[in-house]
């Protein structure tokens, strides 16, 4: 048997009482920023590793202001890459018997494209509308990718399908332009 306590002692807590509910709610709300926050942050990545993907050949083909833009004819193409001979179209280019164009549906054999030669070697990109639609093909996919993301991610689908659609937009019109 356990003596009662005497009425005199009394027992005394500097801590106040914590509710149940406060501390799960609060974990709650902390947790669901942090995933709010990863969301986030996985849709910007996708955005900008388009933007990255795209400006590698996209910053070649809008800004033209003193690169060499001429013809190019297709006249051979191996596994990857396809060659032929560079008439001049700009001042101060000179024609060239062999340049390098990327193997991709954008390139056939026997046809003739607009292009810019990249600096510093012998590679080039299509240039004119096509080739600005043809560059900005990789930010139209990570669009589409970022859409899934926003949608099913964030809750925000009507930002989804604006994502989706812009992607979308953008791919149709590249493949149709190609």
């Amino acid at each position: 048997m356990i003596p009662a306590m005497p009425a005199s002692v009394a027992v005394t807590s500097h801590r106040r009482p914590v509710r149940r509910g406060s501390v799960r709610r609060g974990s709650v709300v902390v947790l669901r920023w942090v995933r709010l926050a990863g969301v986030w942050l996985v849709v910007w990545l996708l955005v900008v590793a388009g933007v990255w993907g795209s400006w590698g050949s996209a910053q070649h083909v809008m800004l033209t202001k003193g690169r060499e833009r001429g013809t190019m004819e297709v006249v051979r193409c191996g596994a990857d890459s396809c060659s032929g001979p560079y008439a001049p179209l700009s001042s101060g280019s000179r024609g060239r018997a062999r340049v390098v164009i990327e193997r991709s549906v954008a390139v056939r054999e026997g046809r003739t494209y607009t292009v810019v030669i990249k600096p510093g070697g012998d590679e080039v990109v299509r240039s004119g509308p096509a080739g600005v639609l043809y560059a900005w093909v990789p930010m139209g996919g990570a669009l589409l990718l970022a859409s899934v993301v926003v949608a099913g991610g964030l809750g925000r689908v009507r930002w989804g399908w604006v994502l989706a659609g812009s992607g979308t937009v953008l791919l149709t019109v590249a493949f149709l332009a190609v």
